[in-house]
């Protein structure tokens, strides 16, 4: 099965720059959120942080 799909992928042309595109794609993704997890206010990080421990009474009150 292995031989069937290495021989179709070999036969494509330019495929070799899928990989690449992929890590680039995945780079970019990545930096992205780390600056945006960087940039955040401390207020909203406590927030987030809090989520899991509070109840949802309290998440309906304040909407």
């Amino acid at each position: 099965m292995l031989k069937f799909i290495k021989y179709h992928m070999a036969s494509i042309a330019d495929i070799e720059i899928f990989p690449l595109i992929s890590f680039l794609l995945f780079f970019t993704v990545f930096i992205l959120m780390l600056v945006q997890v960087i940039m955040m206010k401390k207020s909203e990080v406590a927030e987030i942080s809090a989520l899991p421990l509070v109840d949802d009474s309290d998440n309906e009150s304040k909407e």
